[in-house]
């Protein structure tokens, strides 16, 4: 009789959820002022639900709006300047001049445009109302036919994009395929970690690090550095901690997911970190763990340039940092001009001098450029004890302190807080209020994404969304993705790393459908649900 309230219950759940995707799916909680009329066919939902451990359970679902009837089109680009670069670039909407502008020029070669209002998600600390206007040209049923259509209109003299409606935040969706996972502390026997797989510098996909710690659940987690121009690929760009040791810093005060005591306890928080060395009674700043100094991926460290605020995608620089290496830095050390010390488990200089090698057994690697590294130089000989303090604290300056078990996976932005939607996509550096050539695909379009959350009975939420069409599905704006984990009973969540990094394995086997042409992504770090014992 027990079982089969559980098993009410669980219907009930499924069933209230899949209610709320289908308002989702069809344009009602869209947040922005002119959504799309819903189709007349109600979306259609089939769910499937899993217990894949004691505790742990995956469900699945295929979101169709059968009303929705998206279309190739062209967009003409309205001329921009990127804020932080200072060069021309192109932006997807412009303002009410150059619109009018642009459609009366595209008449008179022709083309019959349409000019159509764009409106701000509902973000936290954005804008509200109409963000801008968009310039199309036609619609086409097939990307052939769009792309050929777009290369009269260029040759007319105009920036184009091919593009699909389906990825538009003001039409709906016709199709999204999810996957979610929820963990509850109290059932589950097993551990909730963080993880590189012991080299922070090493890139490796979702299912691969899965199925090597034979988890039940895997997903990606935290952004990273992709290409050697900009750091040490697979390095992440905000904080992490893997069992209890920091293993990067924070890019301003972004959310962050903060698993305790091996995953029974979870929740959502924007994390800030100031770490220090001393040698003696001289103190100095720490501006990065375990990567490039100078070299700082989505910005949000003080004295680096241009922003010393997070910049989603962007590389900012700094000539004068300390960073430090862990000993779980698998790859060559950074060269180039500074000036390193090489310490052993207690602290002690073992040795002192040009940057490189690589990070010994048991020991941390302080790296300095520009003034840095003459105080570097200065302090660090040998014998010296340098010691080390790190901080870590949230918004209302709470210390978070790192035991065995804990782990921190970050990227952005926050999604839910308190149980009440709350996207500060600008305060974590998605979007540019001030530039619209910044962020808009990324954040107001729909795209691949892994999301995570914690409801109020403290069970962890996991959950992806396919997208880009690989599969026809479609993926989540931002204002989708919280609507999406609010609907799954999400009091507190946030936008884990997306697009093609975007994966979830069930029993080491992926289940999501990757959007990279290339198929699954190596990634920076994922967050694995393991077993404490095998299964029976």
């Amino acid at each position: 009789m027990g079982h089969q309230r559980r098993s009410a219950a669980r219907t009930r759940v499924l069933l209230s959820t899949a209610a709320v995707l289908g308002v989702i799916t069809s344009g009602g909680l869209w947040g922005t002022a002119q959504a799309a009329a819903p189709g007349p066919a109600a979306p259609a939902t089939t769910w499937t639900t899993t217990t894949v451990a004691p505790g742990v359970q995956v469900r699945s679902a295929t979101l169709e709006n059968r009303g929705a009837a998206p279309l190739w089109t062209v967009t003409v680009q309205a001329p921009a300047t990127g804020r932080l670069s200072r060069s021309a670039t192109w932006a997807p909407v412009g303002a009410r001049y150059w619109a009018d502008a642009t459609a009366e020029r595209l008449r008179a070669g022709g083309f019959a445009p349409r000019v159509e209002q764009v409106y701000w998600p509902a973000y936290a600390d954005t804008p509200h109302g109409v963000m801008g206007l968009r310039v199309r040209v036609g619609t086409y049923a097939t990307e052939a036919a769009a792309r050929r259509a777009a290369q009269a209109v260029t040759a007319a003299g105009f920036h184009t994009a091919v593009d699909w409606t389906g990825y538009d935040a003001d039409q709906p969706a016709d199709r999204q395929n999810v996957h979610v996972a929820v963990v509850d502390p109290p059932r589950f026997l097993g551990t909730v970690q963080g993880t590189h797989d012991g080299d922070v510098a090493r890139r490796a996909t979702t299912s691969s690090v899965a199925a090597k710690l034979g988890s039940v659940v895997g997903v990606n987690a935290g952004f990273f550095v992709t290409s050697d121009a900009d750091g040490v690929q697979g390095t992440q760009s905000g904080i992490s901690a893997d069992d209890g040791e920091l293993q990067s810093m924070a890019a301003g005060s972004r959310a962050a997911l903060v698993i305790e005591d091996g995953g029974r306890r979870a929740r959502v928080a924007d994390l800030k970190t100031t770490v220090t060395v001393s040698a003696g009674t001289y103190v100095h700043d720490v501006q990065g763990i375990n990567r490039t100094p100078g070299l700082v991926r989505d910005c949000g460290r003080p004295g680096a340039t241009p922003s010393e605020r997070p910049w989603q995608d962007v590389t900012c620089h700094s000539s004068d940092e300390l960073v430090l290496f862990t000993g779980e830095f698998g790859a060559r050390l950074p060269t180039g001009p500074g000036a390193q010390a090489v310490l052993d488990a207690g602290g002690r200089v073992v040795s002192a001098g040009a940057r490189g090698g690589s990070v010994p057994a048991h020991a941390t690697v302080v790296q300095g450029i520009g003034p840095a590294a003459d105080w570097l130089r200065a302090r660090a000989r040998k014998g010296q004890r340098i010691g080390v303090r790190e901080d870590v604290r949230d918004t209302a300056g709470r210390s978070v302190r790192l035991g065995r078990g804990d782990s921190i996976v970050s990227a952005a932005p926050t999604l839910v807080s308190r149980g009440r939607t709350r996207i500060d996509a600008a305060a974590e550096g998605v979007v540019d209020p001030r530039d619209l050539s910044f962020g808009y695909a990324w954040a107001n379009a729909r795209q691949p994404r892994t999301m995570a959350g914690v409801d109020a009975r403290g069970r962890l939420i996991l959950a992806t969304v396919d997208g880009r069409r690989r599969d026809g599905s479609e993926g989540f704006t931002l204002q989708e993705a919280a609507s999406f984990m609010r609907s799954l009973g999400a009091v507190d969540a946030l936008a884990l790393d997306g697009g093609g990094s975007t994966a979830m394995a069930v029993d080491g086997v992926l289940v999501t459908n990757p959007s990279d042409a290339t198929g699954e992504r190596a990634v920076g770090g994922t967050l694995q649900v393991l077993l404490s014992r095998p299964r029976p």
